[in-house]
């Protein structure tokens, strides 16, 4: 009986660039976990390893490293990249192949043509072409963008916003299906046990992120409204959870606009959204994204968002939020001000068992 349930299921190969930790690999991570396991056999494929890859070995899902895939191009890595995604795929013989950041995704997608495996879905954590970047590169970044979107059977995208662009692109158009970000209900520490844990000091206004330290976060317009805060006598606090390759450029910003005292960077905590009720505030300044993990649980904590227009547009809508434009510290400062004391009550929750169900439904 159990041969005949492991005949039944169908191989799902997930590939993704880093098995770092941001919303991307939290996404693959759900998936991956949350699957029927009757129905479905997960394995993870990436190149750098982090905290992805621990929480699926602790997960029992299986893993498969490729050395030569990282995030910027590279010509020769990227060629041995794709042979190694090739030697993959022959090796586990997937039904279904989910691709995961526009890097893995392109050449994940090129190379499940060749080997003919009969289901390729491309998820879009929003679409690299619209990163601040110099013009060719965002021209590069949509030609490889659509041809992912080309060569796939089906391309999900979790922004409103990613959806109406991405139904513009010619042939690839009717492919597109949105499907909403969901999460379970996260547990969280009381505020007493949150400001405690976190160490915070007795500020009198506490504002809060989690996110990756990443340009595409814009950390750095956050650390500027904090410091036109302290300038217009407001006694604030500003604490950043997470990790990443700007952290050290994010550290010079503070010490530029003279907020070290205001500033604290907590690193990478697991199960960052536990501490989220020790903030009055939750901010997210970015300046690229798609649909971001972190708004969801800080609507679930009940707290004041602060976020750009960025974000997807049906979050913004359903959620009552006004956003602000990016890249702009005054108006960050400003919407935190007003955001000061509204204690928001959100009524509607996207699930995690819905978001897997719908995904099933294009596998």
């Amino acid at each position: 009986m159990a041969q005949n349930n492991l005949s039944s299921q169908k191989k799902i190969l997930f590939i993704i660039t880093k098995a770092t930790w941001g919303g991307a690999q939290r996404y693959v991570y759900d998936l991956a976990t949350h699957l029927p396991h009757e129905k479905f056999d997960p394995v993870v494929a990436f190149g750098e390893s982090g905290q992805l890859a621990k929480s699926l070995s602790e997960a029992k899902v299986a893993t498969h490293e490729l050395p030569s895939l990282g995030r910027d191009i590279a010509l020769i890595s990227d060629i041995v990249c794709f042979f190694q995604i090739l030697v993959c795929l022959w090796r586990i013989k997937p039904d279904i192949v989910h691709l995961n950041s526009s890097k893995a995704a392109a050449l994940g997608a090129l190379a499940g043509r060749i080997m003919f495996v009969p289901r390729i879905i491309f998820t879009v954590h929003g679409w690299p072409f619209n990163e601040k970047r110099n013009e060719f590169a965002r021209v590069m970044m949509y030609l490889i963008s659509w041809f992912t979107a080309f060569l796939s059977h089906a391309v999900i995208v979790v922004s409103k916003s990613d959806e109406m662009q991405g139904k513009k692109m010619r042939w690839v158009g009717d492919k597109i299906r949105y499907i909403r970000i969901g999460i379970a209900p996260p547990k969280f520490l009381s505020q007493e046990e949150a400001t405690a844990s976190l160490s915070l000091s007795t500020a009198a206004l506490h504002i809060g992120t989690i996110a990756e330290l990443t340009p595409n976060k814009g950390l750095g317009y956050a650390i500027e409204a904090i410091s036109i805060l302290k300038e217009q006598g407001v006694d604030v606090s500003y604490s950043m959870i997470g990790d990443g390759e700007q952290r050290c450029e994010l550290e010079e910003i503070v010490k530029k606009f003279n907020v070290e005292d205001n500033v604290k960077f907590h690193g990478f905590k697991t199960d960052a959204a536990q501490y989220l009720r020790a903030f009055n505030v939750f901010l997210l300044p970015s300046i690229k994204e798609g649909m971001p993990y972190v708004l969801l649980e800080a609507a679930f904590a009940d707290l004041p968002i602060v976020t750009t227009n960025v974000v997807d547009p049906e979050f913004i809508r359903r959620y009552a939020i006004r956003p602000i434009e990016p890249a702009d510290p005054t108006a960050l400062a400003t919407a935190i001000q007003q955001a000061i004391g509204i204690r928001p009550h959100y009524n509607e929750y996207p699930t995690l068992e819905k978001m897997v169900a719908d995904t099933i439904t294009l596998y």
